[in-house]
């Protein structure tokens, strides 16, 4: 099946490496997949562990997965009782564990939230690398292809992002957390499944989500949504998929608290933010909406 010009633009934007050097940036050998001492399984089917880990422009990325896990960053900032869940990108055939995961957790540590990246499942792609950075490279020119990004959030990741909720819920004595400040930020396929624990999450859905540069068209609001903060760049494709900003006017048509940045520049993928851009300090804008919405204040 060859894919629209759309999915391309969002495979080669998305995919493992946010540049247009996509192809390039992907090692074709792989490595050894990096201690993870403190990565805590989430439920999933018995099956075999297929990852594979590889560099995606020099920092550390994972495909194949099977088995979703959480990985906890205690806070190293004084602990204020609140949690997020971070879910990295990567179209759903990848995940961006280094740049959108393991960097943006630090950050949050820092600032005394406690931090849980999640590894949710992705799609199958081929096990040898060298044919898999091939494939891409199809994707990318509009040829016929092995895979392809999907259109919004596959069953599995959504199951284990509501897992992932459910889980830190169940233990959040154990981690000094509050529970009712438990809080869902996920970047480009991250951001997809964000809004759909929003959207399809029920009771188990975050006190407060951050989608960043996620899909941007309309969604279901659930009457009692959470507060929401959402950051993209001007210069993000994503925002070229949509007439006006549909999902900002649904949140605001259901009357629920919502914050929205849209920067000058940065591109699509900033992680943490893009040295040079608009988007370099939008963790600090972020941090002060926690503190302003009280969900960073300690629990009386």
């Amino acid at each position: 099946m060859r894919a629209s010009s759309v999915t391309v633009a969002l495979l080669a934007a998305v995919v493992l490496a946010p540049s247009a050097q996509a192809q390039s940036e992907i090692a074709t050998v792989t490595e050894a997949a990096p201690a993870q001492p403190n990565a805590l399984p989430l439920p999933a089917p018995d099956t075999p562990d297929r990852e594979i880990w590889h560099r995606s422009a020099g920092l550390l990325a994972v495909r194949n997965v099977s088995h979703p896990t959480l990985t906890v960053f205690r806070p190293t900032g004084k602990p204020n009782g609140a949690a997020v869940i971070v879910a990295p990108g990567g179209a759903f055939l990848g995940l961006e564990m280094d740049k959108e995961g393991w960097e943006v957790a630090r950050r949050l540590a820092a600032h005394g939230v406690t931090a849980f990246v999640l590894k949710y499942r992705t799609l199958p792609t081929p096990a040898d690398q060298k044919i898999f950075v091939a494939e891409l490279g199809k994707m990318i020119t509009g040829q016929k292809a092995a895979f392809a990004p999907p259109s919004d959030t596959p069953p599995e990741a959504l199951a284990d992002g509501i897992a992932a909720l459910r889980f830190v819920r169940q233990h959040a004595e154990d981690y000094a957390v509050d529970p009712h400040r438990l809080g869902f930020m996920g970047f480009s396929a991250g951001g997809f499944l964000t809004r759909s624990v929003v959207e399809k999450g029920g009771t188990d859905r975050p006190d407060f989500a951050a989608p960043i540069y996620p899909n941007m068209a309309s969604m279901q609001v659930p009457a009692d949504a959470p507060p929401m903060f959402v950051a993209i760049a001007t210069d993000d494709f994503l925002l070229n998929r949509e007439k006006g900003l549909p999902l900002v006017d649904a949140y605001r048509a259901a009357g629920r608290p919502l914050e929205f940045h849209l920067f000058a520049d940065g591109g699509h993928g900033f992680g943490a933010g893009k040295a040079g851009t608009a988007t370099a300090h939008w963790l600090d804008q972020f941090f002060l909406w926690l503190d302003v919405m009280g969900l960073t204040k300690s629990a009386k």
